[in-house]
């Protein structure tokens, strides 16, 4: 079982890391609205048959669906259109590591929003880490004029979007015990149905995706999108919610090496130093980074963790 969870875990790192990679590809063909159609509708078909196989049930409130669209707008539909449509500008590589903002990002929408999510000390120096990684990533060049600022920036828009859908879950969602899987089928199926209905101004130009394309759509939408969040659930509840988060710091490196290695993407020395930097403002402000403390007695309490619900929904937004 803990060789099945190992090898889960890091199928999920790859799946998630490489999506950037796959959006890329299918850029060569494909427009980003036609992408993010495709990763939702593929994506929609494989939780369905994860549906199927766990005989998981499809809840049938017309409440929690309203919520859920809310969830699926700002997880799905908005962030998948705005990192698809950075990318004809960014390498893959970079929108990964801007992906990696997304714990810095809902832990800042959540001290806002939520009365238990005080701003300590630790909270701010985290941020403040992650906000000077930010400003590395981005670079001199397009705080100056150059470069891609606007498709940064939207990469960021992307990374807000899921702050707030997080947060949104955990007041509206969390609170009713749904099945991990339900919930993520039901929001990507209504991403994908979104989707379908603006496929009259989709259509055009006419699709014709190489074979390559289409292995890339597959893989986006069924791994990335669809069976990465079978995998975040199982290692979620083998492992516990701090053990499972460690895939946040793996994604970026994963996305990194694909662009690198498959594309020959270049990589510039500001990438790495901000990716340290945000990666190190997240460990700081969830509280990683600790200094070595004696242990406990026998007796003692075990530290506070959070519910594997709150890890769940962080997963599901990539």
């Amino acid at each position: 079982m803990r060789a099945k969870t190992v090898a889960q875990f890091c199928a999920l790192a790859c799946a998630w890391g490489s999506s950037f990679l796959f959006i890329k590809i299918a850029l060569d063909d494909l427009t980003p609205a036609q992408v993010v159609w495709g990763r939702l509708v593929l994506g929609a078909v494989a939780l369905g048959a994860v549906m199927v196989v766990t005989r998981s049930r499809v809840p049938w409130k017309w409440g929690v669906w309203l919520h859920l669209t809310v969830v699926a707008v700002l997880l799905c539909v908005v962030p998948f259109l705005l990192f698809s449509w950075a990318e004809q500008h960014l390498t893959s590589g970079m929108a990964s590591i801007l992906n990696a903002t997304t714990p810095l990002l809902t832990l800042a929408v959540g001290t806002a929003a939520l009365r238990d999510e005080r701003l300590t000390r630790r909270r701010t120096a985290g941020l403040l880490a992650g906000f000077v990684g930010v400003l590395v990533l981005i670079g001199p060049g397009s705080l100056s004029g150059g470069g891609h600022l606007k498709a940064e920036v939207a990469c960021l828009g992307a990374t807000t979007c899921y702050g707030f859908a997080f947060v949104y879950l955990r007041r509206c969602i969390t609170p009713l015990g749904l099945p991990a899987v339900s919930v993520a089928f039901v929001q990507v199926t209504i991403g994908a149905l979104i989707m379908l209905v603006a496929t009259p101004w989709l259509a055009t130009p006419v699709p014709h995706a190489s074979t390559g394309v289409v292995v890339s759509m597959l893989a986006l939408g069924g791994l990335s999108t669809g069976l990465a969040y079978l995998w975040n659930n199982n290692i979620v509840q083998a492992w516990g919610a701090v053990n499972a988060s460690a895939v946040t710091y793996l994604t970026p490196v994963v996305g990194v090496t694909a662009g690198v290695i498959l594309l020959g993407e270049k990589l510039t020395w500001n990438q790495p130093l901000g990716a340290v930097l945000v990666i190190a403002g997240i460990m700081a402000a969830h509280g990683t980074l600790r200094a070595a403390r004696p242990r406990p007695a026998a007796d003692a309490p075990p530290p506070e963790v959070r519910e594997p619900s709150e890890r769940l929904e962080e997963g599901s937004a990539r």
